[in-house]
C-alpha cells in the first residue's frame, strides 16, 4: 500500500493506494492515523479511490483508526470509494456508521456544516 498526505487548508487529505489487506495495508494505515493524530490533526479525509482490494483486517483498521480520531477530537470522512470496497463495506454492515462523501470538496464542506452544527448545539 502507497500512501501520500497532503494539507488542504486546515485538513489533512489522505491518499490511499493499493490493497488495505491483512500483513501490510492494514499495519500502514495503523501508523498513518497515529502520525496523523500525534501531530493534532482535527479534519482528515481518506481517499480510498485507489484502494483495490480490502479485507477484514483492513475493515477493523479502517474503523478503529475512525474511532481513535473521535476520542481524540478528530472527524474522519471517507471519499472516492470504489465499487469493490463499497461492496466490501455494505457487506460487513459498516457503511451506514461511515462519513462518506463523493468528493474531496464535498467533504471538505461538510467539515464546516459539521462546525455550524455545533455550535447551533
Amino acid at each position: 500500500m502507497h500512501v501520500d498526505v497532503r494539507k488542504v487548508g486546515s485538513a489533512l487529505i489522505v491518499d490511499l493506494e493499493g490493497r488495505l489487506v491483512a500483513g501490510t495495508g492494514d499495519e500502514i494505515l495503523h501508523n498513518v492515523m497515529n502520525e496523523i493524530l500525534a501531530s493534532g490533526w482535527t479534519k482528515i479525509v481518506l481517499n480510498i479511490s485507489e484502494v483495490t482490494k480490502i479485507d477484514s483486517s483492513g475493515i477493523g483498521e479502517l474503523v478503529s483508526g475512525i474511532k481513535l480520531a473521535k476520542r481524540f477530537g478528530s472527524s474522519v470522512k471517507l471519499i472516492n470509494l470504489s465499487d469493490q470496497v463499497r461492496t466490501v463495506l455494505s457487506l460487513s454492515q459498516i457503511l451506514p456508521h461511515l462519513d462518506l462523501h463523493d468528493s474531496e470538496e464535498e467533504a471538505l464542506a461538510a467539515f464546516s456544516e459539521d462546525g455550524e452544527q455545533a455550535q447551533e448545539a
